[in-house]
């Protein structure tokens, strides 16, 4: 659901987010319209099989080495892994599947991958800052004297560039366990659990057998998502998903020759009976939060 913006000399693409409301959805086989609280339950339920496969990969290789294969940026055979985290974990054989009986097209796994993907390339970097810390840790944790500063910064990757206030927050961190365990952690993955995988839907992992976006034909502001949503929690078999059609209005803030695609971006607008669409680059991406549809629609301009 990636499109690029054809561009002529001396041009360049800017992205852009804004917000729009999502409020019903149409089953595309049936005509059946689905109010808000139907269609909140119908993205819960995939957003449950999504990010249960993308905590059971993040719990399998939270740690070190693990971890530190796909930031190298290679695979075991030294080719240079693709850019997309699901395509780079297919790379290294890493993968995700339903719990046993459950059906799901191959675009969920992706969209699971491609989350736990992310989390884990992105935890490398404190995983370096941690490992800077606890090497050079020192006498007295609160309060660090001139060369105990120099010593991690040298250490940290960038440490000379990097807000005090993250390494003392980093070394809090590291305090609490050590007041709790009565020793110093061996590592981030020892002093930090798994993340929590968020229960969202990036559909930037997809193509458009599970989900597509258009412009109105009448309307450029608005535009009509389509993707395929389980009617039931456990679904046996591929009967059990359907398309489902959501109209989006666009902010006037959106260009009518903006190219649409999305990111995904958590957001919580407070507002128990709205649901939301906020623009980003890449896919449109559902997410449930507190019994609202935050969802991403994304413009490139």
């Amino acid at each position: 659901m990636s499109r690029k913006l054809p561009l002529g000399e001396s041009e360049t693409a800017r992205t852009a987010c804004a917000r729009g409301l999502l409020r019903t959805g149409l089953v595309v086989k049936t005509g059946e319209v689905l109010p808000a609280a139907v269609l909140v339950q119908r993205v819960g339920r995939a957003t449950d099989l999504v990010s249960g496969m993308a905590g059971e990969v993040l719990a399998e290789h939270w740690n070190a080495a693990d971890v530190q294969r796909p930031a190298s940026g290679e695979d075991a055979g030294g080719r240079r892994l693709p850019s997309n985290a699901w395509m780079a974990l297919r790379r290294l054989g890493w993968t995700a599947a339903p719990a046993r009986g459950v059906r799901v097209n191959d675009r969920i796994v992706r969209m699971a991958q491609e989350q736990a993907g992310r989390a884990l390339r992105s935890v490398h970097w404190r995983a370096e800052l941690t490992s800077a810390v606890l090497r050079t840790w020192p006498g007295d944790p609160g309060k660090r004297t001139p060369e105990e500063w120099d010593r991690v910064r040298e250490t940290a990757h960038g440490g000379r560039h990097l807000p005090s206030s993250v390494i003392r927050s980093r070394t809090r961190q590291i305090t609490a366990f050590t007041q709790k365990h009565g020793r110093l952690p061996a590592d981030v993955f020892d002093l930090e659990a798994p993340p929590r995988a968020a229960r969202m839907l990036l559909l930037s992992a997809c193509d458009s057998q599970q989900a597509t976006i258009e412009r109105g034909e009448d309307n450029p502001q608005r535009a009509l998502l389509r993707l395929q949503l389980p009617i039931r929690p456990d679904p046996r078999s591929y009967r059990d998903w359907t398309w489902v059609a959501c109209p989006v209005m666009l902010p006037p803030t959106i260009p009518p020759g903006a190219v649409l695609h999305g990111n995904p971006h958590p957001a919580d607008t407070g507002h128990e009976e709205q649901h939301w669409a906020q623009a980003s680059t890449c896919t449109p991406t559902p997410l449930l939060h507190d019994g609202k549809i935050p969802r991403q629609t994304p413009c490139l301009t």
